[in-house]
């Protein structure tokens, strides 16, 4: 008999190894297509099976499956990663596989479109224009009103994402962008949007059911670098209610509910007001399965293999994480491992990304984080002490790189 196996189109740093292990507790074989396996170092040193091809071509994509057809019963194909989200859609549709609508996802990854259909279903978010040139982009801003928000119209992980506090920053962040230091996946369009100043939440949410919302915050500005997060948020029941009805509105207006969805919000003067609507898992939810013990990566694979999921809530505990950000730029010469930081009552986990001697270079993204602790309680307050300490406990050093001659 065949083995069940499932395929994984590309992977996510935080969360690809995370499926290759649920995938492989639910008894079935994990294949990574890649356009480049050797960046997922887990695929070597766990002898996880990997094809190298090109994951932008859906026509290779879909050869490949039907000669893996051949000799593996595939129950499922999908991805962690955002931009291979509508190709697993539509590699579902041709092999009759369950997955998400692509053309729903696709609207959802464009943030211009995604914009167009919020505003359309009267969902709240920021003023917004579009656009592809320098006078473009100073028109739209002059529009809005100062301060505003440069993002690539598709992109993730914050890549390329910028607050312009002036006229000098707008000018600075729109030469970046359109000035062949960005890589677009796609013809370049910027969207210039309203600054929405409050807090920060995401809503996690699988098909139409919401797990939980949590509270976020960022690193120092212009840039929007995670710091750390909670969950769950500390709202009022007015707050919680409001939040999740304008969460449930964004999967309506994009006739999104299959799978998971995180929506990205702010709690403005006028309320919740959506900043960004993820037809994907959150980053790492394994501070939801901490809280909750629902295992949301394990929960995805049973509905694409066509299994029932089982979303119940085991216990309710307050967990939390928070990213390592360097404060500047240069050689890492070394890094704790940890250890110390492991051992305070509460942290359950830390990950380090970077090694002794890589370079660390500050981009203003998901990049910048050099590791991360995961830590729960029974608090709030003392979850956010137990994240203090152990970040506390963590050192390193870095020398700054030579300067540039001129």
């Amino acid at each position: 008999m065949a083995r069940r196996s499932l395929i994984l189109v590309e992977a996510g740093r935080s969360n690809g190894l995370m499926y290759v292990q649920a995938a492989q507790r639910l008894g079935l074989h994990p294949i990574t297509l890649s356009t480049d396996p050797t960046q997922y170092d887990y695929l070597a040193t766990r002898s996880i099976d990997a094809v190298r091809i090109d994951t932008d071509n859906l026509d290779a994509l879909i050869r490949e499956c039907s000669q893996l057809r051949a000799t593996y019963d595939i129950a499922g194909i999908t991805s962690s990663a955002e931009p291979f989200c509508a190709k697993v859609g539509k590699l579902c549709r041709h092999f009759d596989l369950p997955g998400p609508d692509p053309t729903s996802i696709e609207r959802c990854c464009d943030k211009f479109v995604q914009r167009q259909l919020l505003a359309e279903a009267g969902v709240p978010i920021p003023a917004y224009r579009v656009a592809t040139n320098v006078a473009d982009v100073e028109s739209s801003a002059a529009e809005i009103g100062l301060p505003v928000i440069l993002k690539p119209a598709v992109g993730t992980g914050s890549q390329g994402v910028r607050l312009c506090r002036n006229i000098h920053e707008l000018a600075e962040h729109t030469t970046y962008l359109l000035g062949g230091k960005h890589i677009w996946r796609s013809p370049p369009r910027i969207l210039v949007e309203e600054f929405a100043e409050g807090p920060h939440y995401i809503t996690h949410v699988m098909g139409h059911e919401v797990i939980g919302i949590e509270a976020a915050d960022f690193d120092r500005p212009p840039h929007f670098v995670f710091r750390g997060g909670i969950f769950p948020a500390p709202l009022t029941d007015d707050e919680h209610k409001r939040i999740i009805d304008t969460s449930l509105s964004c999967l309506q207006a994009l006739s999104l509910g299959w799978g998971p969805t995180c929506i990205e919000l702010r709690w403005t003067k006028c309320g919740p007001v959506v900043i960004e609507v993820n037809p994907r898992l959150g980053g790492g939810p394994e501070h939801i399965q901490l809280a909750y013990g629902i295992d949301l990566i394990t929960e995805h694979i049973k509905l694409v293999t066509g299994d029932e999921w089982d979303l119940r809530k085991r216990h309710s505990e307050i967990a939390g994480w928070r990213n390592l950000l360097p404060d500047h730029e240069g050689t890492l010469d070394w890094i704790d491992d940890g250890s110390r930081a492991a051992a305070v009552p509460g942290v359950a986990e830390i990950k380090l990304w970077v090694k002794p001697k890589m370079p660390i270079v500050r981009k203003g993204d998901y990049l910048d984080s050099m590791g991360y602790v995961i830590a729960f309680s029974r608090s709030h307050t003392r979850t956010e002490a137990i994240l203090q300490s152990a970040v506390e406990l963590i050192n390193w050093s870095i020398t700054p790189f030579p300067p540039v001659s001129e």
